[in-house]
């Protein structure tokens, strides 16, 4: 296929056209096209010409790999194809791969220690593993890395090889242990500490990020372990890591004076044992305690007594209640206050939201008010105009009301009140929505006065098509997405939020 670049008129009065193909492009730019393609993409153009498989073959378009096929990953089918990958493609520049357990040898890990003296990325997936591969003889692991995610398995133990790399992570920054969580069954069965936390704090003394996620055998033990020897630790995760009470909560802030993120999400933390924080004299910033089971009488003593939160999520908590918000704007200090989630916190009224969004919402960046019936549209149209900073809004509940949602006052509320806003999404259920012929008026003034939009989340049904439509014809194809398969959070606003990303 060939693309006219126009005519030229000579003096002789005759026309000469010119035509540009593909093959004529620079290099460079077409170096630039590939690097927008998947990796699996790149390998099939590689058959189409030499010059596109010398391009396929530049290492600057192989810095970030993955190697898990199941996670849109590249499926290399031996261990020699990959040998040949780190020799001819990924060399100095690869700076971040992900290996699945079949291709986690001591051999590999040698290549890439060898070839590869820029990678500072490394994700290792056990978390398939019935076997590990024998790591006796296992002398090199590259020593750059600063980011580092394991994915446990439930029933391999990790320590032999563990032990091998302890002497090459001393510089890890951030690091990821991701436990089985979801797998977890009803029935008990026999927990294994799959891997040494104590051991491992000690080789990693430079640790600013910890996201220790969904592991059935971690608790308060392994968090005082990482506060003894992590001096920088700013960010702490332990989310679904069920068997965490808070008990060493105070020991951690006494310990980690730089720790300004605690994310708890999910876990079992007492109340007493958070009411014995020393909450005046941290530095605290960012707090998650959904899904836990404090009580009102902890969640205002907490509150009240932190000096500048700006990030707090207290959602799925039957003591966050009124009192709690009217004791958090009369004796606490919410002026630092940037994001706000309280999903399904049933025990707020909308008269008690409105009070405390009166007088912060236009500070806030991002709002959760999710999974909560008695929170409709006439709560969310009376706070809009207040909200003129939002970057991240998630409303309704899946729940099927009794009363209807009249979603077109609903979006041009929004498009006229939210010009910052990036990600929103309505979880009403498709049957509570009311619209009209009109609706596309109301979603084309949200397209077009919400320019930073780049999620839109709604429950699948015919409203969804709708909107969907809008935006495909405007060239937004990426925008609208169902909550079958995404949801909002706002997550996205904490400061340490790339670090924690992980998968």
């Amino acid at each position: 296929m060939t693309v006219e670049a126009g005519q030229l008129y000579l003096g002789d009065s005759k026309k000469a056209r010119y035509t540009t193909t593909i093959e004529k492009l620079p290099d460079k730019v077409l170096l630039n096209i590939f690097s927008y393609l998947s990796h699996r993409e790149i390998c099939r153009v590689a058959r189409v010409c030499r010059k596109w498989r010398t391009m396929a073959y530049d290492t600057r378009l192989w810095r970030s790999v993955s190697l898990r096929p199941e996670i849109s990953g590249l499926h290399v089918g031996s261990l020699e194809s990959l040998l040949s990958l780190i020799s001819t493609r990924f060399g100095p520049s690869l700076r971040y791969i992900e290996l699945p357990i079949e291709l986690i040898t001591h051999t590999v890990l040698h290549e890439l220690a060898n070839k590869c003296p820029n990678l500072t990325h490394m994700l290792l997936d056990f978390s398939t593993a019935m076997q590990l591969h024998d790591f006796s003889e296992m002398q090199a692991f590259p020593t750059k890395l600063r980011y580092m995610c394991i994915c446990l398995s439930e029933v391999i133990f990790m320590e032999g090889f563990m032990r091998k790399i302890y002497n090459f992570i001393n510089g890890l920054e951030i690091l990821h242990l991701i436990g089985t969580y979801e797998k977890v069954e009803e029935e008990e069965e026999e927990i294994y500490e799959v891997i040494n936390v104590h051991k491992l704090k000690q080789a990693t003394p430079n640790l600013r990020v910890i996201n220790l996620y969904g592991i059935n055998f971690v608790d308060d033990s392994h968090i005082e372990a990482f506060s003894s020897n992590c001096i920088q630790l700013e960010c702490l995760a332990v989310n679904y890591c069920s068997k965490v009470t808070g008990s060493s909560m105070k020991t951690l802030f006494q310990r980690s004076r730089r720790l300004k993120c605690l994310l708890m999400n999910g876990t079992s933390l007492k109340s007493e044992y958070v009411m014995q924080v020393d909450w005046e004299k941290t530095n605290i910033q960012e707090l998650d305690v959904a899904a836990t089971d404090l009580s009102t009488e902890c969640l205002i003593d907490m509150l009240t007594r932190i000096p500048g939160l700006r990030f707090l999520s207290a959602g799925q908590l039957n003591g966050f209640n009124d009192s709690v918000l009217k004791a958090f704007m009369e004796m606490g200090n919410p002026r630092n206050l940037i994001a706000l989630d309280l999903d399904s916190s049933d025990n707020v009224t909308d008269d008690g939201l409105h009070k405390f969004l009166s007088r912060y919402g236009h500070q806030l960046w991002g709002l959760a008010l999710s999974g909560m019936p008695h929170i409709t549209d006439q709560l969310w149209q009376s706070v809009l105009p207040i909200l003129n900073n939002a970057k991240i809004v998630v409303m309704g509940t899946q729940e099927r009301l009794g009363v209807n949602i009249h979603v077109d006052q609903l979006m041009d509320g929004i498009a006229n009140n939210c010009p910052n806003l990036e990600r929103l999404e309505l979880r009403w259920d498709p049957e509570n929505l009311r619209f009209s012929d009109k609706s596309q008026k109301a979603i084309d003034i949200l397209r077009v006065k919400c320019l930073k939009l780049r999620c839109l989340v709604l429950s699948d049904g015919r409203y969804y098509e709708i909107v969907k439509a809008n935006f495909e014809r405007a060239d937004r194809n990426t925008v609208v997405r169902t909550t079958t398969n995404c949801r909002v959070s706002n997550y996205y606003l904490l400061n340490n939020y790339k670090d924690l990303i992980f998968n």
